[in-house]
């Protein structure tokens, strides 16, 4: 199973700028039912920590840039560099998740597959990583 995948969304411009088009099913694995946006946040601050049992997300710095930290709760890290609003990560469902080094003017757009339900959310990471070791045993 992929943990996370980078996505390149299509750049459609000409004199007057630039347009990128994010469509749920098409250029977003899922379709979308809830947009939110992160901005103001410090370069200090580390936002997310956690984990999902049902949303899958794509995030996507449309302005400024950040980093998402992705973990499998299996020894697997990667960390993705957004700065480039056409430029997005999509994290699947279970899979660890935080933000940091966010910049100034940093603005991250997050599409969801799922309405806000708090309590889907996995928020401590040693809890998380028992929740995927039992999830990876077989069934007796």
């Amino acid at each position: 199973m992929e943990f996370y995948r980078v996505l390149t969304f299509r750049e459609l411009g000409d004199e007057r700028g630039n347009l990128v088009a994010i469509e749920g099913g098409q250029e977003v694995p899922f379709e979308i039912k809830r947009v939110f946006y992160m901005y103001g946040t410090d370069d200090s601050m580390v936002r997310g920590q956690h984990a999902n049992r049902e949303s899958q997300f794509v995030l996507i710095n449309v302005s400024g840039s950040s980093k998402v930290r992705i973990n499998d709760g299996m020894g697997h890290e990667v960390v993705v560099n957004l700065d480039k609003p056409r430029i997005g990560v999509f994290i699947p469902r279970m899979v660890w998740k935080e933000m940091y080094d966010f910049s100034e003017d940093s603005v991250i757009l997050c599409l969801a597959d799922t309405h806000y339900d708090g309590k889907e959310y996995i928020r401590d990471f040693a809890a998380y990583q028992e929740e995927v070791k039992n999830r990876e045993l077989p069934a007796e």
